[in-house]
């Protein structure tokens, strides 16, 4: 087992580690991952004799969050850089990717943007990235945003809930495309096209999950999904859909794909783990847009992700102080809508997944996929040469109880507290540096920047 009075790093030496479980192209396999100056310098397909023995553990890429919501500057009474970054490190992330929604200022231009790496400073227990945001009038703020760094843009189609990131229609996407397919950048679309109200009677019972729930049909969803592909068709702009929720629109990100369209898709752990049967009513933990649906739903959602119409699995970790979620009252209508689960994106999505994909068909969800993605490919996502030393070592197959005082989130709630998850992550590896070791934070600040160059 691990020896944890050596087990450490000091960036002068050449660290080793060995497993019987390392994950090398696209097996688990015996090897000694070799560390140094904060890359992996070597890997031997057999034990050095001055490894630390990981035994049985899986040691695999950090895992990569892309949809994040850290709200710094400007709400940190909801998360903050600090905050988020020691729960990701917990979960086994080391890397994870800030939307531009609700910081204040919101990351509409380059100077909002330069604030938010401003206040990050010092505060990334993990490498954290970011996005930009398209809303009506920024059009002309899009390239000092991407030439400035960011991933990606984030628009929505619906409203977000926050007054300072207004919703975009298809005008402004239309502008907005080509510039962004000039980048070779993707533009990432909340999609949710409220084209009528729902008359289900939500306001007389607010505290009903079933009437929340009915009050965003997968309409939305759907008709929002082909909007975004006709319009990835027309400019051939790389487009990304968030948190697909709805079952229903699969079909036509399946055959989008079989057409070359530089479509990408995602879903969140909640959508694959809970289910709308088991929401009880007047608790709004669960609340989130779209919402969690049915088990029925929810299960064609993993196989999608099984068949790569979906491509890797996300958080949309979007924290609200207590009484901003009416967690007192339980109304669901006034409530903040987003789920508090950046510690759990590991075990969730593995406790959900373990019965339909093997380990082998579920790690890239989580590491290779959003890399890819993210256009990082040649340094993160893999335990390769050259690439950073981002590594969690954990165990599938033991199992634990989500407690409270465990959270590291800025708040301890969360829908997964009282859980029996699967995957335990014992230590978590950011550029070399051990930061997370046995149920603690050791060391901080070893985080970077990852911005686009």
């Amino acid at each position: 087992m691990i020896n944890k009075k050596h087990f450490g790093y000091n960036l002068n030496d050449t660290q080793k580690i060995f497993s019987n479980h390392c994950w090398l192209e696209g097996k688990l396999q015996p090897a000694t991952v070799c560390i140094e100056n904060n890359i992996i310098s070597a890997i031997h397909n057999h034990k050095s004799e001055d490894a630390e023995d990981l035994d049985n553990y899986i040691v695999m890429p950090g895992v990569i969050d892309a949809h994040v919501h850290i709200n710094e500057p400007g709400r940190t009474e909801w998360e903050g850089f600090d905050t988020a970054t020691q729960a990701a490190a917990a979960g086994g992330i080391t890397t994870i990717i800030d939307m531009p929604l609700n910081a204040s200022p919101v990351t509409t231009t380059k100077i909002a943007f330069e604030k938010k790496k401003e206040a990050s400073k010092n505060k990334l227990n993990v490498n954290v990235g970011f996005y930009g945001g398209l809303v009506p009038g920024n059009q002309n703020e899009l390239e000092g945003l991407m030439q400035a760094g960011v991933l990606g843009i984030k628009c929505f189609l619906t409203h977000s809930g926050n007054k300072e990131f207004p919703n975009v229609g298809e005008k402004e996407i239309n502008a907005a495309m080509p510039i962004i397919a000039k980048y070779g950048l993707p533009l990432l679309v909340h999609c949710e096209l409220e084209k009528e109200k729902i008359d289900n009677q939500f306001s007389s019972f607010p505290n009903s999950y079933r009437k929340y729930l009915d009050s965003r049909p997968t309409q939305w969803e759907n008709d929002a999904i082909e909007l975004m592909i006709k319009l990835c068709r027309k400019h051939k702009c790389k487009t990304h859909i968030v948190h697909v929720s709805s079952a229903e629109a699969l079909g036509a990100i399946e055959n989008a794909k079989s057409e070359r369209l530089p479509l990408t898709a995602e879903t969140c752990a909640h959508y694959i783990y809970f289910n709308a049967e088991g929401i009880p009513d007047a608790n709004c933990l669960y609340k989130c847009a779209p919402p969690i649906r049915e088990k029925e739903n929810n299960n064609l959602l993993k196989l999608a992700l099984k068949t790569g119409v979906l491509d890797f699995i996300t958080t949309d970790h979007s924290p609200a102080p207590p009484e901003i979620k009416e967690l007192a009252t339980g109304n669901l209508l006034k409530a903040w809508g987003g789920i508090a689960g950046l510690q759990f994106l590991l075990p969730a999505s593995w406790t959900a997944l373990k019965e339909v994909l093997s380990i082998e068909e579920f790690i890239p969800l989580l590491t290779e996929q959003p890399a890819k993605f993210l256009q990082v490919e040649n340094k993160k996502g893999k335990l390769a040469v050259g690439y950073d030393a981002d590594i969690v070592v954990w165990n599938p197959d033991e199992k634990f109880e989500v407690k409270p005082k465990e959270i590291l989130h800025r708040y301890d709630y969360s829908p997964y507290n009282g859980q029996q998850l699967f995957g335990t992550v014992r230590h978590t590896i950011v550029n070399g540096e051990m930061v997370y070791q046995n149920k603690k934070i050791i060391k901080k600040n070893k985080g970077k920047w990852l911005l686009r160059k």
